[in-house]
């Protein structure tokens, strides 16, 4: 398929009502996170639908698509690259992977990063050195730094908890709300599957992470040990 098609189809889509409350849910107001972002008002499941309408896009397709002014032709593209991802082989992956670090600019909110991170750049990991995450986590942009600490749900879904707690502790002073709701996330994730893990990252840090870090990591325990870490008595 060409670019023209795909572009008109997912143009076709748009719904100005949706579009108006993404603007607001996505923080797209001057000084907000999402400030500049355009939406033409598409639901995910109807992007997805999209994706498997058009899935065998080529990339250099994709990628042009990828620089979208608007969120959801750039979500298309990143759900297309996933989809793509899965089903290719090393060399497949691996161009993959270098373009989507390559095109991070356009990676640009966090449903964006949530949904395809630990998919594309977690997985392609996996077996190799793993040292670029914590280059991104170093990163001036925020985004670059919520993708290196999602990208680790991958290992944690294969019970490999390293990767989540170092990328952690190199985000414990982040100023960020969003990196802060991230690695709790994260954190949280990794007590589903071993809670001492948690628990033992914890209590080194607890007292002094982000508020905001500590309730995502704690959403999950009993409301008793809860209002102990909040209060600072674990």
């Amino acid at each position: 398929m060409t670019y023209r098609e795909i572009n008109e189809h997912l143009l076709s889509l748009a719904d100005p009502e949706i579009a108006s409350h993404s603007q607001r849910f996505f923080k797209t107001a001057p000084g907000e996170y999402g400030f500049g972002d355009k939406f033409l008002g598409i639901r995910v499941p109807v992007i997805r639908q999209a994706v498997k309408k058009f899935e065998t896009t080529s990339l250099p397709v994709t990628t042009k698509l990828l620089k979208s002014k608007y969120h959801e032709i750039r979500l298309f593209a990143l759900l297309l690259l996933v989809s793509n991802f899965s089903n290719a082989d090393e060399n497949g992956q691996e161009k993959i992977y270098n373009l989507y670090l390559k095109n991070t600019r356009y990676i640009n909110n966090w449903d964006l990063v949530d949904s395809t991170a630990h998919k594309i750049v977690g997985a392609y990991l996996e077996n190799k050195d793993r040292a670029v995450l914590s280059t991104l986590s170093k990163s001036t942009s925020l985004w670059r730094r919520r993708i290196a600490i999602i990208s680790t749900f991958h290992f944690i879904r294969k019970s490999q908890f390293d990767d989540t707690l170092n990328i952690s502790q190199q985000l414990l002073d982040d100023q960020e709300d969003l990196i802060h709701k991230a690695v709790g996330w994260m954190l949280r994730e990794v007590g589903k599957r071993d809670k001492a893990v948690e628990t033992s990252f914890l209590k080194k840090h607890y007292q002094t992470m982000p508020r905001t870090m500590l309730r995502y990591a704690i959403e999950k325990f009993s409301q008793k040990e809860r209002q102990k870490y909040l209060s600072g008595k674990v």
